[in-house]
Protein backbone atom coordinates (compact mmCIF):
# COMPACT_ATOMS: atom_id res chain seq x y z
CA UNK A 1 0.00 0.00 0.00
CA UNK A 2 1.28 3.52 -0.83
CA UNK A 3 2.28 4.88 2.30
CA UNK A 4 0.47 8.32 2.78
CA UNK A 5 0.40 11.35 5.28
CA UNK A 6 -2.84 11.08 7.38
CA UNK A 7 -3.82 14.42 8.84
CA UNK A 8 -2.97 15.55 12.37
CA UNK A 9 -5.60 14.50 15.35
CA UNK A 10 -6.55 16.36 18.06
CA UNK A 11 -6.64 14.07 21.66
CA UNK A 12 -9.75 14.35 23.95
CA UNK A 13 -8.38 13.11 27.43
CA UNK A 14 -11.09 12.48 29.82
CA UNK A 15 -8.60 12.73 32.96
CA UNK A 16 -8.78 16.77 31.22
CA UNK A 17 -12.41 16.83 30.58
CA UNK A 18 -15.66 17.33 32.52
CA UNK A 19 -17.51 14.50 32.31
CA UNK A 20 -20.42 15.91 29.93
CA UNK A 21 -18.32 17.12 27.35
CA UNK A 22 -16.20 13.99 26.95
CA UNK A 23 -19.82 12.02 26.96
CA UNK A 24 -20.18 14.39 23.72
CA UNK A 25 -17.57 13.13 22.10
CA UNK A 26 -18.22 9.64 23.22
CA UNK A 27 -21.18 9.94 21.62
CA UNK A 28 -19.70 11.43 18.63
CA UNK A 29 -17.81 8.62 17.65
CA UNK A 30 -19.27 5.25 19.03
CA UNK A 31 -21.43 5.91 15.92
CA UNK A 32 -24.57 4.31 14.67
CA UNK A 33 -25.69 2.78 17.62
CA UNK A 34 -28.89 0.53 17.48
CA UNK A 35 -31.89 2.17 19.69
CA UNK A 36 -33.74 0.25 22.06
CA UNK A 37 -37.39 1.38 22.74
CA UNK A 38 -37.44 0.14 26.11
CA UNK A 39 -40.93 -0.54 27.43
CA UNK A 40 -41.10 -1.31 31.37
CA UNK A 41 -43.94 -1.26 33.90
CA UNK A 42 -43.70 -0.09 37.39
CA UNK A 43 -44.84 -1.78 39.86
CA UNK A 44 -47.70 0.38 40.79
CA UNK A 45 -48.75 -0.45 36.83
CA UNK A 46 -47.62 2.11 34.97
CA UNK A 47 -45.94 2.05 31.40
CA UNK A 48 -42.61 3.57 30.51
CA UNK A 49 -41.18 4.09 26.89
CA UNK A 50 -38.02 5.04 26.81
CA UNK A 51 -35.22 5.33 23.84
CA UNK A 52 -31.91 3.92 25.13
CA UNK A 53 -28.71 4.06 22.34
CA UNK A 54 -26.53 1.95 24.57
CA UNK A 55 -27.85 -0.88 23.39
CA UNK A 56 -26.20 -4.46 22.03
CA UNK A 57 -26.06 -7.95 21.86
CA UNK A 58 -24.82 -9.90 25.39
CA UNK A 59 -24.61 -13.27 24.68
CA UNK A 60 -25.67 -15.95 22.08
CA UNK A 61 -26.67 -18.66 24.29
CA UNK A 62 -28.11 -17.80 26.36
CA UNK A 63 -29.96 -15.17 24.32
CA UNK A 64 -29.36 -11.61 26.23
CA UNK A 65 -29.52 -8.04 24.99
CA UNK A 66 -28.48 -5.20 27.14
CA UNK A 67 -28.98 -1.80 27.51
CA UNK A 68 -27.03 0.97 29.66
CA UNK A 69 -29.20 3.52 31.54
CA UNK A 70 -27.30 6.74 32.31
CA UNK A 71 -28.18 7.56 35.78
CA UNK A 72 -31.08 5.60 37.10
CA UNK A 73 -33.56 6.34 34.87
CA UNK A 74 -37.43 5.12 35.41
CA UNK A 75 -36.59 2.15 33.16
CA UNK A 76 -33.90 0.63 35.43
CA UNK A 77 -35.98 1.23 38.31
CA UNK A 78 -39.01 -0.19 36.97
CA UNK A 79 -37.26 -3.22 35.60
CA UNK A 80 -35.97 -3.78 38.82
CA UNK A 81 -39.31 -3.46 40.73
CA UNK A 82 -40.48 -6.19 37.90
CA UNK A 83 -38.27 -8.18 36.42
CA UNK A 84 -38.97 -7.93 33.01
CA UNK A 85 -38.68 -5.60 29.86
CA UNK A 86 -39.34 -5.33 26.21
CA UNK A 87 -36.86 -4.02 23.59
CA UNK A 88 -38.97 -2.36 20.38
CA UNK A 89 -37.09 -1.94 17.19
CA UNK A 90 -37.41 1.68 16.03
CA UNK A 91 -38.53 2.31 12.65
CA UNK A 92 -38.09 5.50 10.50
CA UNK A 93 -41.86 5.91 10.39
CA UNK A 94 -41.93 6.06 14.08
CA UNK A 95 -39.19 8.62 13.86
CA UNK A 96 -41.06 11.65 15.93
CA UNK A 97 -42.82 9.39 18.21
CA UNK A 98 -39.20 7.88 19.14
CA UNK A 99 -37.95 11.16 19.90
CA UNK A 100 -40.80 12.67 22.20
CA UNK A 101 -40.62 9.60 24.47
CA UNK A 102 -37.19 10.44 25.34
CA UNK A 103 -38.92 13.53 27.34
CA UNK A 104 -38.91 13.56 30.89
CA UNK A 105 -41.74 13.01 31.71
CA UNK A 106 -42.85 12.30 35.31
CA UNK A 107 -42.81 8.92 36.77
CA UNK A 108 -46.42 8.36 37.55
CA UNK A 109 -47.16 9.50 33.83
CA UNK A 110 -46.89 7.45 30.55
CA UNK A 111 -44.52 8.46 27.33
CA UNK A 112 -47.09 6.34 25.64
CA UNK A 113 -49.90 7.81 26.00
CA UNK A 114 -48.67 11.48 26.09
CA UNK A 115 -47.03 10.65 22.60
CA UNK A 116 -50.07 8.42 20.97
CA UNK A 117 -47.82 5.43 20.90
CA UNK A 118 -50.24 2.35 20.72
CA UNK A 119 -48.77 -0.45 22.79
CA UNK A 120 -50.23 -4.11 22.61
CA UNK A 121 -49.36 -7.29 24.87
CA UNK A 122 -46.38 -9.43 24.84
CA UNK A 123 -46.44 -12.99 24.04
CA UNK A 124 -44.39 -14.04 27.38
CA UNK A 125 -44.47 -11.66 29.82
CA UNK A 126 -46.46 -9.18 30.98
CA UNK A 127 -45.04 -6.05 29.69
CA UNK A 128 -46.34 -4.18 26.82
CA UNK A 129 -44.84 -3.64 23.62
CA UNK A 130 -44.96 -1.26 20.68
CA UNK A 131 -47.73 -2.21 18.19
CA UNK A 132 -46.63 -0.38 15.49
CA UNK A 133 -42.71 -1.49 15.39
CA UNK A 134 -41.38 -3.95 13.48
CA UNK A 135 -39.34 -5.79 16.06
CA UNK A 136 -40.39 -6.75 19.91
CA UNK A 137 -37.80 -8.76 22.05
CA UNK A 138 -39.29 -9.88 25.13
CA UNK A 139 -36.96 -10.12 28.01
CA UNK A 140 -36.94 -11.06 31.85
CA UNK A 141 -34.11 -9.42 33.86
CA UNK A 142 -30.71 -11.59 34.01
CA UNK A 143 -28.63 -9.36 35.52
CA UNK A 144 -27.49 -5.66 36.19
CA UNK A 145 -24.02 -4.22 36.47
CA UNK A 146 -23.54 -0.94 38.18
CA UNK A 147 -20.73 0.85 36.29
CA UNK A 148 -19.80 4.78 37.77
CA UNK A 149 -22.86 6.89 36.65
CA UNK A 150 -24.50 4.02 34.80
CA UNK A 151 -25.98 0.71 35.16
CA UNK A 152 -26.25 -2.14 32.59
CA UNK A 153 -28.77 -4.31 32.72
CA UNK A 154 -28.81 -7.44 30.70
CA UNK A 155 -32.20 -9.11 29.47
CA UNK A 156 -32.96 -12.95 29.01
CA UNK A 157 -34.35 -13.16 25.68
CA UNK A 158 -37.38 -15.56 25.68
CA UNK A 159 -39.33 -14.34 22.72
CA UNK A 160 -38.91 -12.49 19.57
CA UNK A 161 -41.84 -11.08 17.76
CA UNK A 162 -41.91 -10.03 14.33
CA UNK A 163 -44.52 -9.03 11.67
CA UNK A 164 -45.03 -11.49 9.52
CA UNK A 165 -44.56 -9.09 5.50
CA UNK A 166 -40.86 -8.08 7.48
CA UNK A 167 -39.59 -12.19 7.43
CA UNK A 168 -38.28 -13.35 4.54
CA UNK A 169 -36.68 -17.05 3.98
CA UNK A 170 -36.51 -17.41 7.85
CA UNK A 171 -35.45 -14.38 9.29
CA UNK A 172 -36.34 -10.55 9.36
CA UNK A 173 -34.79 -8.58 6.69
CA UNK A 174 -33.17 -5.05 7.26
CA UNK A 175 -35.32 -2.97 4.34
CA UNK A 176 -38.19 -4.08 5.98
CA UNK A 177 -37.39 -2.95 9.25
CA UNK A 178 -35.73 0.18 8.36
CA UNK A 179 -34.21 0.85 11.96
CA UNK A 180 -33.06 4.35 13.56
CA UNK A 181 -29.80 4.82 14.65
CA UNK A 182 -28.19 7.17 16.96
CA UNK A 183 -25.22 9.12 16.17
CA UNK A 184 -23.59 12.57 18.53
CA UNK A 185 -25.38 15.36 19.41
CA UNK A 186 -28.82 15.82 18.27
CA UNK A 187 -28.14 13.35 15.13
CA UNK A 188 -29.65 10.24 14.30
CA UNK A 189 -29.41 8.74 10.96
CA UNK A 190 -31.47 5.98 8.99
CA UNK A 191 -29.69 2.99 7.08
CA UNK A 192 -29.07 4.26 4.11
CA UNK A 193 -27.39 1.78 1.46
CA UNK A 194 -26.92 -1.83 1.86
CA UNK A 195 -23.92 -3.16 1.58
CA UNK A 196 -23.24 -7.17 1.72
CA UNK A 197 -19.80 -9.39 1.44
CA UNK A 198 -18.67 -12.94 2.60
CA UNK A 199 -16.44 -13.31 5.15
CA UNK A 200 -13.47 -14.55 3.94
CA UNK A 201 -11.99 -18.03 5.14
CA UNK A 202 -8.34 -18.25 5.76
CA UNK A 203 -7.74 -20.94 3.55
CA UNK A 204 -8.82 -18.77 0.67
CA UNK A 205 -5.85 -16.54 1.68
CA UNK A 206 -4.11 -19.84 1.22
CA UNK A 207 -5.14 -20.68 -2.10
CA UNK A 208 -5.19 -17.07 -3.69
CA UNK A 209 -2.59 -14.79 -2.48
CA UNK A 210 -4.26 -12.48 -4.24
CA UNK A 211 -6.62 -11.82 -1.97
CA UNK A 212 -4.10 -10.02 0.51
CA UNK A 213 -2.20 -8.41 -2.10
CA UNK A 214 -5.36 -6.39 -3.78
CA UNK A 215 -6.10 -5.29 -0.20
CA UNK A 216 -2.43 -3.97 0.78
CA UNK A 217 -2.77 -2.01 -3.04
CA UNK A 218 -0.09 -3.91 -4.33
Amino acid sequence: MTEQSSPPRVHFDPAEMEPAAFYRVLNSVVVPRPIAWVCSRSAGGVYNLAPHSFYTVACVDPPVVQFTSVGRKDSLRNVEETGEFTVSLTPESLFEHVNATGTDFPRDQSEAEHTGVRLEPSEKIDTMRVAESPVSVECTLHATLRLGDSTVVFGRVVNIAVHSDAVRDGRPRIEHLQPLARLGGNEWSTIGEIKEIRRIPYRSWEDDPGIGERLRGE
